[in-house]
């Protein structure tokens, strides 16, 4: 485990306690829940080095699983949340089943496809209410107590979310296991004669990816009070690959910055409408041109070698006195 990442990951909860101060609560966990969306993703790109065209399955269903529970069956907000996070675990072992056999664009294509499967299957199914979606979603009490219908609980609850699946990821990654997924997008041949089972650890990594997507999308149908057919196109695939290019792919905070980054230019900018795909287009291309690594890629970079220079000037001064 670096030792960085827990006292920026502790700052970062401190700031957001008490953001709500400043900021309207919504909009907060909108950012929250897309961040995780884009930390679980970014498990499986920039990890693994697997590009997913379709994450926004898992996304969208749970959402949709999360909000026909809650609204038609009457569960309880925390059981819909759960409902939606076991079926999207459970479509991340057959769709990864299916997806792990090929590699590069191939298996970006084929979760593209499958991924056109499911949002045809949300447009026709009875209970997903075709293009109108499934809307009006309750917010009865969590756990029997917490009043949810109050923005600012619901707010706290959407947290203690987000910071459970941040700390799984980051786990995952400094773990043994998350290990081995690196080798494997370094050197997948070398991993083989290694004795590593790849295809386990990939289908293992994409289904903890797709678990923590729909854990994601079934809390923001909570949110929205709304579960609709935007949540599983394949824009809302390329959005979350946005996110995590302009945050930084395969840097553990880069994905919260990437999805704060995108989720405010399209609060803030939308009053020019339909411009605002052109501005975030023009800020892909540029960060693509100037900050390869994503915006928290170069600042890491950027510190890296800041203390390289100094620890190798500290060097010299030595050897010279």
């Amino acid at each position: 485990m670096k030792s960085y990442d827990m006292p920026i990951f502790a700052a970062l909860i401190a700031v957001l306690l008490f953001a709500p101060l400043a900021l309207y609560p919504v909009f907060l966990m909108k950012v929250l829940c897309f961040a995780l969306f884009a930390v679980a993703f970014n498990l499986l790109i920039g990890y693994v080095g697997l590009l997913s065209f379709g994450h926004a399955m898992f996304f969208g269903f749970a959402a949709y699983i999360s909000a026909y529970t809650v609204k038609s069956w009457g569960w309880s907000p925390e059981f819909g949340i759960l409902g939606g996070t076991a079926v999207a675990m459970l479509m991340g072992v057959v769709a990864g089943s299916i997806a792990i056999r090929r590699q590069g664009i191939y298996f970006a294509m084929v979760t593209l496809a499958l991924a056109q499967m499911v949002f045809f299957f949300c447009l026709q199914a009875p209970f997903t209410g075709g293009e109108d979606g499934i809307q009006a979603v309750p917010r009865r009490p969590m756990f029997g107590f917490l009043d949810i219908s109050n923005d600012l609980v619901l707010y706290y609850v959407v947290l203690v979310i987000f910071a459970a699946g941040f700390l799984i990821i980051h786990r995952t990654i400094h773990s043994p296991f998350g290990q081995v997924l690196k080798a494997i997008r370094e050197n997948e041949q070398r991993a083989v004669s290694l004795g590593y089972k790849i295809d386990h650890y990939k289908l293992m990594a994409f289904v903890i990816s797709a678990t923590l997507s729909g854990l994601a999308g079934a809390t923001k149908a909570i949110v929205f009070q709304l579960a609709s057919l935007t949540d599983v196109t394949w824009q809302m695939s390329g959005e979350v690959v946005l996110m995590t290019l302009v945050g930084g792919m395969g840097t553990v905070f880069g994905p919260i910055a990437g999805a704060a980054v995108i989720i405010t230019m399209q609060n803030y900018l939308a009053g020019f409408g339909e411009w605002v795909l052109v501005i975030q287009g023009v800020i892909f291309v540029v960060t693509v041109l100037l900050f390869r690594r994503g915006i928290v890629g170069e600042i890491t970079a950027y510190l890296r070698a800041r203390s390289a220079a100094k620890a190798a000037a500290a060097a010299g001064a030595a050897q010279t006195a």
